[in-house]
Parts: C-alpha cells; sequence; structure tokens
C-alpha cells in the first residue's frame, strides 16, 4: 500500500465526527436506539428502522473476510474485502499489510489506518493475529 494512492474522503456534516475520530486511530460505528441495530455506512437516520435515534459508538475494529478480490494487474497490487464486522455490519474496505496468497474467507482481521493523499486516515483491514 505504500506506493498506492488513497484519495481522500468526502466528509459532510454526518460523518465528520467519524474522521475525526480516525485521527485518534477510533474506529466509530453508528448505533441506533430504537432497533438495536448498529449500521455501516455512517448516517444519522437507521437504514433497519428508519428512527434518527441514533448514535456513535466506539467499534472493536474486528471482523472476518466474508469475502475479497486480489487485484494483480496493477502496480502496486491490492485486495479489497467486504468485511463482516463484529457488531454485524458489513463494509467493503481494502485488505493491507499481508500476503494476498495468504487470504481466506472467513480469516479474522482487523482495523488500521492508512493515510490518504490528504492526510485523512483511511481505516483498512490487516489480518488479525
Amino acid at each position: 500500500m505504500a506506493d498506492r494512492k488513497i484519495p481522500d474522503p468526502n466528509p459532510n456534516p454526518e460523518t465528520e465526527a467519524f474522521w475525526e475520530a480516525t485521527k485518534e486511530g477510533r474506529f466509530l460505528l453508528r448505533y441506533c436506539g430504537d432497533c438495536g441495530k448498529t449500521h455501516w455506512y455512517p448516517r444519522a437516520i437507521c437504514p433497519h428502522c428508519f428512527s434518527d435515534n441514533s448514535e456513535w459508538r466506539e467499534a472493536s475494529g474486528r471482523g472476518v473476510i466474508y469475502t475479497y478480490s486480489v487485484t494483480r494487474r496493477t502496480d502496486p497490487q491490492y485486495a479489497i474485502a467486504y468485511v463482516t464486522l463484529e457488531e454485524g455490519p458489513t463494509m467493503i474496505s481494502n485488505i493491507v499489510d499481508c500476503s494476498y496468497d495468504d487470504l481466506r474467507v472467513g480469516q479474522a482481521v482487523q482495523v488500521t489506518f492508512k493515510q490518504s493523499e490528504g492526510g485523512f486516515a483511511v481505516p483498512m483491514f490487516t489480518p488479525a493475529g
């Protein structure tokens, strides 16, 4: 990932707290106080029950690879994956700092943060352990 440019996110009022937390190495998710579900992508309205009774909660940063794809015809190569988070939601992200040949569906991963071109801390995942 060192040679691969990571584009900047485009924060908005709903996601600003998320991006501020990543600067501190914290990974936040939205939790709905009405239906009790955690959701990703960060937004104020719960996508499960449409309640606006949601709040930020610090997430574990742990998950498992649901599926992944390695792009090998580029330089540098990279891997993207759907990661099912310990808290329930599934998100798409990069898998970094590992041998792509060793990746497996169901593999435990842990969040890590990589710097974007403009200095944002972007959450990505690396094999746990």
